[in-house]
């Protein structure tokens, strides 16, 4: 197993040298369900690394993704195609298939194809039929996203046939006049790239091959649907990954269709990538190919850049989170806040795949920890997830009212009193400042104050859950006692909204608050990369990360020294919950430690790192998997 691991991370093509311009006969399409359509993190992968690739293939490159109506008013500007293009769109719009072409309204501004089509289920039934029969797949019934992706494949198909059948019957060299006005001229025979995304944008890869369209294929996965399922479900996931029989295990877990069309995908590519060399050993054992490379994930980071005002803007977001702070905790009691270090996990509600079940158990043991060595410091945890939620809680949102309108007395007093004091100071006149005060603000700050109390302890829980008493993390929280009582140093904020500008709590970013905060923690068990560690680096925010994510990983065997400039790696790969628990608490236990002087150099440690993540250097990975797939199209015949 150890060798076969070590042949996995060294991928044959993983150092090929890769061209600066693209091919200049070829033109790159980049297929996705998540083009202008946010749900995950594919969404971050496309638009972030939008420029790198268009200043690659300038005027060659599109996305194409779902016509998703609501988004697309936001996110999608129309405008006009080149004319080779246009001809494309016209056929296939006579056929029946409507294609927007515009503009994705993100950095890099590129041209995007959204593909609108609605099918009756007789025809989705068909095309049902001909997976099974043509590639022996099984798909499941009654399922809106199966359904919409087998749609959203079969169009993309179409397309590329149309777009192929355009190539073979065009005219050599079509004059500049036939496309639109920014459009160079473009020869008529044109090589053609496809690169898919998961599953639900690459099922039309064993369409094309079926059909043996002249198109190089890509299919790149972020993840697997049954590594998913086991890795939330089992301990030691990992450990025994190459004796798993992925049939049985795709039909316990009832995935057995988007397994099999994972497994069609990456064996119908020209060029299977994945975005970590862990994944890459998920990807060998359960879909039967291992990658021919990595495509690790970066971030634009000089768009998040702020130069050396990032910890200006710490202290500032900072202000913003004490403010959250003393409006959920103070009105049941105070604590320095000064002396407050403010810590954070992330992401998706898969608690034990994320490491929200690690955190929790590290917090009661740092808990105990903090009180055994009277550090005299006091932690704040937030755990920010999505849930179904009824409200936020009416306590909470009432007492942050409250302490808004405690802020407005205090700055009608400290107004009212500087104007009197000002007079009576030039003239040389002690200032009485309780006579200063008018009768009708002090009444109104005691009743304020007054207000601003709250008849029990903190709640551990902002909002009011759907099923509460069923909650996972809630339980656990409770089972651990860790219940913000006044004497505990480790006060628990379950968050189960992600933060926004538009939530009446906060009036924020999420990267405004990760700004502000002092640590990440993912202690992740199953993440095939994870960009919330990344993202707290260009905020020069510190992080942990775990062995069992792919960042942390590629931080472990790319940076060894990375402890020193504050990206920790918790090992977890092979150990026990409880020893990861223990060695998670020490971490934090020591970021704890740290005085002032000690956290301001460890965010210019990691915020200088940063730049090591940005997408032009680990974009290059990209330009190869395009470049390997035409290759390999050209040995097939095509050139």
């Amino acid at each position: 197993m150890a060798r076969r691991r070590e042949r996995i991370r060294r991928s044959p093509d993983t150092d090929t040298a890769v061209a600066h311009h693209a091919a200049a006969d070829a033109v790159l399409f980049e297929i996705s369900s998540e083009v202008c359509n946010q749900v995950g993190g594919i969404y971050q992968v496309l638009r972030s690394k939008a420029s790198l690739i268009t200043s690659r293939w300038p005027n060659r490159y599109w996305l194409i993704g779902p016509y998703v109506e609501q988004k697309a008013t936001v996110e999608f500007e129309p405008s006009r195609p080149p004319r080779w293009l246009a001809r494309v769109l016209e056929a296939l719009e006579a056929e029946g298939l409507k294609i927007h072409h515009g503009r994705w309204l993100i950095a890099g501004n590129p041209r995007v194809l959204l593909i609108e089509r609605s099918i009756p289920w007789k025809e989705i039934d068909k095309l049902k039929f001909e997976l099974w029969h043509d590639h022996g797949i099984e798909s499941p019934g009654n399922d809106r996203l199966v359904d919409e992706s087998i749609v959203f494949a079969d169009s993309v198909r179409l397309f590329l046939t149309r777009l192929c059948l355009n190539n073979a019957a065009a005219s050599p060299d079509p004059s500049p006049a036939e496309d639109a006005p920014e459009e160079p001229a473009h020869h008529a025979s044109r090589r053609v790239i496809a690169h898919f995304h998961e599953w639900l944008g690459g099922l039309a890869i064993p369409l094309i091959r079926k059909a043996k369209l002249p198109v190089a294929t890509v299919f790149t996965t972020h993840a697997t649907i049954l590594g998913r399922y086991m890795a939330s479900s089992e301990e030691g996931f990992y450990d025994r990954l190459w004796s798993i029989d992925n049939a049985a295990e795709a039909a316990k877990y009832n995935v057995k269709g988007i397994h099999g069309y994972e497994r069609a995908c990456a064996h119908g590519a020209h060029v299977f990538t994945t975005v970590s060399p862990i994944t890459g050993e998920e990807c060998g054992a359960l879909l039967g190919r291992v990658p021919d490379l990595f495509t690790p994930n970066g971030l634009n980071v000089g768009l998040n850049n702020v130069g050396h005002e990032f910890q200006t803007l710490h202290a500032t977001y900072k202000a913003a989170i004490h403010r959250f702070v003393m409006g959920y905790f103070f009105p049941s009691y105070s604590f320095d806040l000064d002396r407050t270090v403010y810590m954070f996990t992330s992401g998706r509600y898969e608690p034990r795949n994320k490491g929200f079940d690690v955190c929790l158990e590290a917090l009661a043991r740092l808990n105990a920890q903090i009180k055994e060595f009277d550090l005299g410091v006091t932690v704040v945890f937030f755990i920010v997830t999505q849930r179904q939620t009824r409200n936020i809680d009416p306590e909470t949102l009432r007492l942050h009212g409250v302490l808004n309108e405690l802020d407005n007395v205090c700055s009608r007093i400290v107004e009212s009193v500087g104007n009197k004091m000002f007079p009576l100071a030039a003239a040389g006149q002690r200032a009485n400042l309780d006579a200063l005060v008018d009768p009708y603000w002090a009444l109104r700050y005691r009743r304020m104050q007054q207000a601003f109390k709250r008849n029990g302890l903190p709640p551990v829980v902002s909002h009011h859950l759907e099923n509460d008493w069923s909650d996972p993390v809630l339980n656990h929280i409770r089972q651990l006692g860790l219940c913000n009582g006044p004497d505990d140093p480790v006060k628990i904020i379950y968050h189960p909204e992600f933060i926004s500008p538009t939530s009446p709590l906060w009036g924020m970013d999420y990267d405004q608050f990760v700004r502000g905060t002092h640590l990440g923690v993912f202690p992740s068990a199953y993440e095939p990369w994870g960009y919330t560690p990344l993202e707290c680096m260009v905020g020069g925010t510190p992080a942990i990360t775990s062995d069992l994510a792919g960042f942390g990983g590629y931080i472990a065997e790319r940076h060894p020294d990375h402890d020193a400039w504050g990206m920790t790696v918790l090992k977890r790969r092979g150990r026990g919950f409880h020893d990861a628990a223990t060695d998670l608490a020490r971490w934090m236990l020591a970021y704890c430690r740290l005085d002032r002087r000690g956290r301001i150099s460890l965010r210019n440690a990691v915020e200088s790192k940063s730049w090591d993540f940005d997408w032009t250097r680990l974009g290059t990975a990209y330009h190869r998997a395009h470049d390997l797939a035409l290759v390999r199209l050209a040995r097939e015949g095509h050139a």
